[in-house]
């Protein structure tokens, strides 16, 4: 089973069961910008105590040797934290990131955007959300790739993006100078 494949398992077992999600990371950017390499499908997740077992239960009959830990899929909904699914077969992991409490999470997965993938709806997040996503961590961690993903985005969606959108977002979270600088480069 390759990328492709396993998020498709996981999106229809998400969308049977009604949790909001939306694909984030470096599988989003090979959406919205330019194809790069990943090695695991990073998913926000709306996810509450009463939908672990049958969440846990769905993926773990996607194969019977594949990962998933119930008390980690706890803490990360009280935690609002992470937890995830392992595909041995193939190697292949899925993130899933319990989204929070607050308004910019809840407005990753109000705007988020269907696509088809395998015959199966998969939503992602927004590209004006996951460069906005992609500041913070930039903010967090310093790393140079998610500012080249961010380039990248710039340069595929250009003509498509709600830039007031982003300006809004980026004052709130404190990340409006490293937006401005970006967008005073030439991106072509």
């Amino acid at each position: 089973m390759n990328f492709h494949e396993l998020l498709a398992r996981v999106a229809k077992i998400l969308n049977d069961y009604e949790i909001p999600y939306a694909v984030t990371g470096g599988y989003a950017v090979s959406v919205w910008g330019r194809p790069r390499a990943t090695f695991d499908i990073d998913i926000i997740i709306e996810l509450h105590l009463s939908d672990i077992e049958i969440v846990r239960a769905a993926l773990k009959g996607i194969s019977k040797i594949s990962y998933i830990d119930e008390d980690a899929m706890k803490e990360a909904v009280q935690r609002e934290g992470e937890f995830n699914f392992i595909y041995p077969e193939s190697n292949l992991k899925v993130d899933f990131f319990v989204v929070g409490s607050d308004n910019f999470s809840k407005q990753k997965l109000t705007r988020r955007i269907a696509l088809d993938i395998n015959n199966e709806k998969v939503y992602f997040v927004s590209p004006e959300d996951l460069i906005l996503s992609k500041l913070l961590w930039y903010k967090d961690s310093q790393s140079t790739r998610q500012l080249e993903d961010v380039e990248s985005i710039f340069k595929i969606q250009k003509d498509k993006v709600d830039f007031d959108y982003l300006r809004k977002w980026a004052s709130v979270q404190s990340t409006g100078e490293i937006l401005e600088s970006l967008l005073s480069k030439k991106i072509k």
